[in-house]
């Protein structure tokens, strides 16, 4: 069953694109863009490397882990921005958390 965002953010939901909305990577341009019904945003390196890994399955955790170890980053600093990209993307409602 899908939700709206939750209020309290934990690394333990799965991010899922809402219906409708998609990752789609543009090969004239060689840019990533989320499509969402009536509206488009380009995802920029660091949120396309996100996206990419959202896949309804996949839990915040092990996205953040995953990126961590792809890009040898602290796991802390990778935590903070993903969680931010999440949230903002849930509260645009181009995100939605599986449960």
């Amino acid at each position: 069953m899908m939700t709206a965002p939750s209020p309290t953010l934990s690394e333990d939901l799965v991010p899922a694109f809402a219906r409708g909305t998609r990752l789609q990577h543009d090969r004239v341009r060689d840019q990533w863009i989320v499509q969402a019904p009536e509206r488009a945003f380009l995802a920029d390196p660091i949120a396309a490397e996100i996206l990419r890994r959202v896949d309804g399955a996949a839990s915040l955790e092990a996205i953040i882990n995953s990126l961590a170890g792809a890009f040898s980053a602290p796991r802390e600093v990778i935590a903070g921005d993903v969680l931010a990209m999440v949230a903002s993307l849930a509260e645009r409602q181009v995100l939605i958390w599986k449960v």
